[in-house]
């Protein structure tokens, strides 16, 4: 099992940045490829990015690449997503996971949730 537990959500306007931080505890952190979901209110949850085992692979969905990084520390069984330049459709849950395998976009692939961390943009 993998516990994770995110942190660092808050309300923020239109053109800030936030960094959020899950910290993972139990089996090995760094057998985990870890991914970023997000879910607003009323819409499905939407995988947001995704990082391979040891952060030599990042990858990041459309909408918010060149906005949003990804990172990890291994040291610190903690993986990071920096968030600048953040607009109001970046409202939502943000949840990170750990990935089992499969396609990095699926969220089936992934084991372990943490409970989730809200983030709002006010324009």
């Amino acid at each position: 099992q993998v516990q994770l537990v995110e942190s660092g959500g808050g309300l923020v306007q239109a053109g800030g940045s936030l960094r959020l931080s899950c910290a993972a505890s139990g089996r090995t952190f760094s057998n985990y490829a870890m991914g970023w979901f997000r879910q607003a209110p009323g819409k499905e949850r939407e995988w947001v990015a995704a990082i391979s085992e040891y952060g030599g692979n990042t990858y990041y969905a459309d909408s918010v690449k060149g906005r949003f990084t990804i990172s990890r520390d291994n040291a610190k069984n903690t993986v990071y997503l920096q968030m600048n330049s953040l607009m109001p459709e970046d409202t939502a849950v943000y949840y990170c996971a750990g990935h089992r395998g499969g396609s990095y976009y699926n969220s089936a692939a992934y084991d372990y949730w943490g409970q989730g961390t809200q983030v709002t943009v006010s324009s």
